[in-house]
């Protein structure tokens, strides 16, 4: 029999020990309020790499895609460092489950066997194989673990089944996958799979501020450059001439509404992004003025050089026209407005369902 004194030592040590955990919990807890976002995602992937080993990758936006009645969990994994930039990835257990397998086999932790019975092996080229051997394991936001195929494979993958439908060789339970799949490749047939993941993720957001700031980085420059003539004369006066105005040779004082259509022809042409940048680094002061003119802040390589091009084409464009009808007609058709982005829906219409019964 116990001695109470050692059960209550032992006591005293138990409670002693959850205590030091709680501190060290809130301890953690306080230097995590303390840490750098960057900081924060180099401890969870630390702590990731220690419960699950170096090979797990980091999901940095994660999402479901929808193709018609088929929902696939997928996920952007962040850039290995290997210069092979993100991974696209679709959970193997959503994989399954649209191809109507169980989500997780019995004894198999991922592989391309997972995916195909025997009788399906003659239809998988030795790529497809290769590829599907190496499956990624992945940590989600949510930090739950899945594994995962790369998103570029799932055309492949569905033309296997479709493969040997079309052969005969497909067992009666397997029907419905070739069904499936069927459907999965009509819908990736009409949009890019990287790009159905990007949307269905977040992930194009991200890469759009990313394509911004590479566009900024060679179109503009935060120090300016010395004032040079860039504008030639010729530009205002086929501007004045259209709009009815007089011109006056020699003079810099233009009415404001000149700036406009400065803006409009010229720096609005220039890739989204530069102008608001530009309207950034040189900003109007109470007065409405501008310190410098916006060309100061291009790049002489890039920025310049795309500048100069638009000045020359807007006013051969100017010279060729009547009048201003006939010029905003011509350069609607050599810069059309962008059209908004209308939102992605991937539908199967009734008759492609029927197709794939055949």
């Amino acid at each position: 029999m116990t001695d109470p004194q050692e059960r209550r030592d032992s006591g005293l040590r138990r409670a002693a020990k959850a205590l030091s955990k709680q501190g060290a919990r809130q301890g953690g807890l306080a230097r995590a309020d303390r840490l750098s976002p960057e900081e924060r995602s180099e401890s969870a992937r630390q702590a990731a790499e220690k419960r699950w080993g170096r090979s797990v990758q980091i999901a940095t936006h994660d999402g479901q895609l929808q193709i018609g009645s088929q929902i696939l969990e997928c996920a952007v994994l962040e850039d290995d460092g290997r210069g092979g930039g993100p991974t696209r990835v679709i959970n193997q257990g959503t994989l399954l489950a649209a191809l109507g397998r169980a989500r997780r086999p019995k004894g198999v932790e991922g592989g391309g066997t997972v995916l195909f019975a025997n009788n399906l092996r003659p239809f998988i080229s030795p790529e497809l194989e290769a590829s599907l051997a190496d499956t990624i394991t992945y940590r989600t936001t949510t930090n739950a673990r899945a594994i995962g195929f790369r998103a570029e494979l799932l055309p492949a993958i569905c033309e296997v089944y479709l493969d040997a439908q079309q052969d005969g060789k497909l067992f009666t339970g397997q029907k419905p996958a070739a069904k499936a799949a069927y459907v999965l490749h009509r819908g990736l047939a009409r949009v890019g799979i990287i790009a159905l993941v990007d949307e269905a993720t977040g992930y194009q957001e991200s890469r759009a501020r990313q394509e911004l700031q590479r566009i900024l980085e060679r179109y503009v420059q935060a120090e300016y450059r010395p004032w040079m003539r860039m504008f030639p004369d010729e530009f205002f006066k086929e501007i004045y001439r259209l709009q009815g105005w007089e011109y006056k040779p020699g003079t810099a004082k233009r009415t404001q509404y000149v700036g406009k259509l400065v803006n409009k022809y010229v720096y609005d042409q220039l890739p989204p992004g530069v102008h608001d940048e530009l309207r950034r680094l040189n900003p109007k002061n109470d007065k409405g003025n501008r310190a410098r003119r916006h060309h100061q802040y291009l790049t002489a390589d890039t920025g310049n050089q795309h500048l100069d091009k638009q000045i020359s084409t807007v006013t051969t464009l100017m010279r060729i026209s009547q009048d201003k009808i006939e010029f905003e007609e011509l350069f609607d058709r050599a810069f059309p407005p962008v059209q908004p982005r209308l939102p992605l829906r991937i539908t199967v219409s009734s008759e492609d369902r029927s197709d794939s019964d055949e």
